[in-house]
């Protein structure tokens, strides 16, 4: 295990996590309705990329001091609130637990920088479904589109440990088995659950036939898992709508990890 390798994937895992929450939160809004622009309290969201990188702290809030019954001011401000407007905790660790999970099991072979390079927008999409249910095709489509085209740049070099037409393949097969899932029972499946299936088969069939099987297998799993404990706790029936992106993306992980560690 290089530990060099390790810690580029931490540094990266942490850069790149932290500036998740902004973006989760601006994601984070119900079907037809605009990106977020501005925080809970109206402040418009300013910094680079047209404000999508950031903090989720707003100054305009922090400094904000309130009003006495009347419209007085207090005579003695208050400290500054925090005027946090999003969780930015949950994301950042385990985007860093994902990239250095991956670079441990993927070693120094070509595929570990397009693991690294896909890992944050993974959790960046199951922090979207977690919160709106639902998965933007903004995201989605992209991260299907790189996926592929950075997986045939890495079959170009040396050592790689899998196979271009394999993960091309597996996206077209986990995502045709999805869109049969979506047709049978549309009520439980998401069609954005279709188009992540695309880069997560592609990803999965990087490694071969058994990795993609295992590691769609094991999304089901956790998502069952999921839902009988919600059942069981009496916090959900059986009817009872759940984020299934995420425990896809899980299971994706557990998969590529197997794969690497396989490869």
């Amino acid at each position: 295990m290089d530990a060099t390798l390790l810690a580029v994937a931490a540094l990266w895992g942490v850069t790149a996590g932290l500036l998740l929450p902004r973006a989760a939160y601006r994601f984070s809004v119900e079907p037809e309705e605009p990106w977020r622009d501005a925080c809970p309290a109206g402040h418009a969201l300013t910094g680079p990329a047209g404000g999508w990188l950031g903090p989720t702290r707003c100054g305009a809030c922090a400094m904000a001091v309130p009003t006495l019954p009347g419209g007085a001011t207090p005579q003695v401000p208050p400290p500054p609130r925090p005027g946090r407007y999003a969780p930015a905790v949950v994301a950042p660790v385990v985007t860093v637990l994902a990239c250095v999970a991956l670079a441990a099991a993927t070693g120094l072979r070509p595929e570990a920088v397009v693991w690294l390079l896909l890992a944050p927008v993974a959790v960046l999409l199951a922090v979207i479904d977690r919160r709106v249910h639902r998965l933007p095709d903004t995201l989605t489509l992209p991260l299907a589109g790189a996926a592929a085209v950075l997986l045939g740049g890495a079959a170009l070099l040396p050592e790689h440990g899998g196979s271009w037409t394999s993960a091309l393949l597996g996206g077209a097969v986990l995502g045709g088995f999805y869109f049969l899932l979506f047709l049978i029972n549309p009520n439980g499946m998401g069609f954005g659950d279709v188009k992540l299936a695309l880069p997560l088969g592609v990803a999965l069939g990087w490694y071969g036939w058994a990795v993609l099987c295992a590691g769609g297998f094991a999304g089901f799993l956790f998502g069952a898992l999921y839902g009988a404990g919600l059942m069981l706790a009496r916090r959900a029936g059986r009817r009872t709508g759940i984020p299934f992106g995420p425990f896809m993306i899980a299971g994706a992980l557990v998969g590529l990890l197997f794969g690497g560690l396989a490869a």
